[in-house]
């Protein structure tokens, strides 16, 4: 089965803006990239009603993949482009769909807000369900966002791609996230900044005063940890700049904060299943709600 990118798509700013992501991650990739649309059937006492008839129905089954589909081929010259349309659940679908691709892409309007969680119930769930690496981009994404700024100050996509931003978790440091982002950073030539976020135990935070000297040795003493943790990948990717923060805090805000300068953020989600469903995890989950870059978030054990 060729490699491919799959995308949400539904005729929203933000799954325009998640294609065209798609197709400029394809042509770095070297893969092609199929739009799925998911057609969720209306209930029975108004799959009859005017706005849900033939015209409509064709509209957004045939219409709206097929413009954006010869949209991102002359935009994208080089990058195959496929359409499919399914029907169903557009969570379940989606997530049924990304299985043989190497990722998945869908938008986001909550990324980058303030106001609140505003994802939404599609985004959520395919992230808490996929098995492939999930990408969510906010509306209004656009590549020069991904660049560094030109000599004018003004971001630009004739220049070099911002960092990559991982969120690395020291309690359980998985490989294939790691992993994941130092392709996305080796792909596009940029740094991969490292964060990790560190808070002092109980023991320290309430049971004695504030003491310097035993702050500067929790920090050394973190920041071993993660200098050790990426040793061997410096050296499995000597091409790639990897730097390394640890910094006091919470480790969402550092990545919150991180994002404002990345191209891309990449964070990690447990696979884990119990009586109540899925779980994204509180990092990721306020990442994907506030971080003003692209975020992948990658499956792991």
């Amino acid at each position: 089965m060729p490699r491919t990118i799959t995308v949400g798509l539904d005729g929203s700013p933000e799954s325009r803006a998640a294609a065209e992501w798609a197709a400029r991650e394809a042509k770095l990739r070297g893969v092609a990239v199929r739009l799925v649309q998911v057609w969720e059937p209306a209930p029975a006492p108004t799959a009859h009603a005017p706005f849900l008839g033939a015209e409509t129905y064709q509209h957004w089954t045939e219409r709206i993949p097929r413009e954006a589909a010869e949209g991102l081929r002359l935009r994208h010259p080089g990058v195959e482009v496929s359409t499919e349309q399914l029907s169903g659940s557009p969570a379940e679908a989606l997530a049924g769909a990304a299985k043989d691709a190497e990722l998945l892409v869908v938008g986001s309007r909550g990324l980058g807000g303030i106001a609140g969680f505003l994802v939404g119930s599609v985004g959520l769930g395919v992230v808490a369900h996929a098995e492939r690496p999930v990408v969510l981009v906010r509306a209004g994404e656009q590549a020069a966002e991904e660049h560094e700024t030109d000599a004018a100050g003004a971001p630009s996509a004739a220049t070099s791609f911002r960092p990559v931003v991982l969120g690395l978790d020291l309690g359980s440091p998985d490989e294939t996230v790691i992993r994941f982002a130092l392709d996305a950073a080796a792909r596009r030539e940029a740094p991969l900044r490292v964060v990790h976020g560190w808070n002092p135990t109980p023991y320290y935070a309430y049971g004695m005063a504030p003491d310097p000297g035993i702050q500067q040795l929790l920090a050394d003493t973190d920041a071993g940890a993660v200098a050790e943790v990426l040793a061997p990948w410096r050296r499995k990717f000597p091409d790639v700049q990897v730097v390394a923060e640890s910094s006091f805090g919470s480790p969402s805000n550092l990545l919150i904060d991180a994002s404002r300068d990345a191209s891309l953020v990449v964070v990690g989600r447990r696979v884990r299943q119990s009586a109540a469903g899925a779980h994204i995890g509180p990092v990721t989950h306020a990442v994907l709600h506030h971080a003003t870059a692209p975020v992948a978030v990658v499956p792991h054990d």
